[in-house]
């Protein structure tokens, strides 16, 4: 079994809470495929890899969303979401709900039923 690492040594994360503002239904791999190209074009790859991102979650009828960032690249990450446009054609706004350690925390704070 592999020894754990220490607390000092283990990556911080950080969790993004997100809506995305459209008139048209997204699906969830339009918004991972829109997100990780705008990361991979903002950032480059190199840079993109470092912000260990993740999609967590997503809720197709509210169209709200978790991601998961390493904690030194959550400006970044930020400021790619608010490049992207459009996806598929549709106008869209990621508009960016709060950000949390925890994903209990995020999901209580800024995804709870409004």
């Amino acid at each position: 079994m592999p020894k754990q690492l220490l607390p000092t040594l283990r990556e911080r994360n950080r969790y993004i809470a997100f809506e995305v503002i459209s008139d048209s239904d997204i699906g969830r791999e339009d918004v991972v495929k829109a997100i990780w190209s705008s990361v991979l074009r903002f950032l480059g790859e190199l840079n993109a890899s470092r912000t260990s991102l993740w999609v967590m979650d997503w809720n197709d009828e509210k169209r709200e969303g978790i991601l998961k960032v390493n904690h030194k690249s959550v400006d970044e990450v930020k400021a790619a979401l608010a490049l992207v446009k459009e996806i598929d054609g549709k106008r869209v706004i990621f508009h960016i709900l709060g950000i949390s350690g925890t994903v209990r925390k995020t999901r209580e704070r800024y995804l709870k039923a409004k």
